[in-house]
């Protein structure tokens, strides 16, 4: 499934060419993904202008003028493709994007195509593509955003410096959960999946067993081991952005090409590898955690 990094790689692919472009068609190939399609969903979005995209955890989230909110998960497989309309409707790149690529192959499971007319560039099409269907569309009203169910019980974005250690002492108090549990439970933080929390314990040399409690202080501050956290949290997902992603199973980005985090990965599916922190002589071990895999070396991460 891909997690926020590769989320926010696709946003920043289709964000050129979807901000200020008017819905002018949709097509819905099918009347549902993982759930349906929202009700009338062309008939209530043709004709609107697109003000922005953005992301929250793993949704992108298309604003809409008249206050609507076409919100997007990728699910399991799902993409997007770029697009322009040329005679017969055949794949040409849209001008200025370099990031375009044909994925012809795939075109079966093209689900929902969005047609545009953009103010400049001329026409174009979001196609977007998702063999399993495990992806999903919802319309929200944006005033009702924080009290969506999808939404409402985010926790903080792991991007910028809007997550610090003072914010998640008072998350991680009295928690006998485990790090790693704790990491990935989106209340907490959102957007947060199995790759990058064994990423960012790995950088921060703690381990995924470690109660979450323990970092913080009997007052409820944070300890330096959760100030230095939230510091390898931020720089994981920072790092995985600028490289695109990852490109484990059926990822792809907004122009259908392949991310290469997967290759600076420092523990995650590295079993049996030695330790990359170069005091450390450690061996990367796998254990299973609430059913998913965890990397990380016993020695160094305490």
């Amino acid at each position: 499934m891909p997690e926020l990094p590769e989320v926010e790689t696709v946003r920043r692919g289709l964000q050129p060419v979807m901000e200020g472009a008017r819905i002018e068609r949709v097509e819905a190939r099918r009347p549902d993904l993982r759930f349906p399609l929202p009700e009338r969903l062309a008939e209530r979005i043709e004709g609107r202008r697109i003000e922005s995209l953005s992301r929250r955890a793993k949704y992108l989230l298309a604003d809409l003028e008249g206050g609507l909110v076409l919100a997007m998960h990728l699910g399991m497989s799902g993409s997007f493709r770029i697009e322009t309309a040329e005679g017969d409707g055949a794949a040409a790149p849209v001008a200025g994007a370099a990031f375009h690529l044909a994925r012809s192959e795939d075109r079966l499971h093209d689900h929902v195509i969005f047609h545009l007319a953009r103010p400049e560039g001329g026409p174009a099409r979001i196609v977007f593509n998702d063999p399993r269907r495990f992806g999903y569309m919802t319309l929200v009203p944006k005033a009702e955003m924080a009290d969506h169910p999808h939404f409402r019980a985010l926790g903080l974005e792991p991007t910028g410096n809007a997550l610090s250690g003072a914010d998640l002492a008072p998350r991680f108090r009295g928690k006998a959960a485990p790090l790693k549990a704790a990491l990935l439970d989106q209340t907490i933080i959102a957007g947060l999946g199995n790759i990058y929390v064994c990423e960012a314990l790995w950088r921060a040399r703690l381990s995924p067993r470690r109660e979450a409690g323990s970092i913080v202080k009997k007052d409820g501050t944070a300890t330096q081991r959760l100030d230095t956290l939230a510091l390898h949290i931020r720089e994981t997902i920072a790092d995985a952005i600028e490289a695109g992603g990852s490109t484990l199973r059926d990822y792809r980005q907004a122009d259908g090409s392949l991310g290469y985090f997967q290759h600076r990965f420092n523990v995650y599916d590295r079993e049996g590898e030695p330790c990359r922190h170069e005091t450390c002589r450690g061996i990367v071990q796998r254990i299973v955690q609430s059913g998913r895999s965890t990397f990380f070396c016993p020695v160094c991460q305490r």
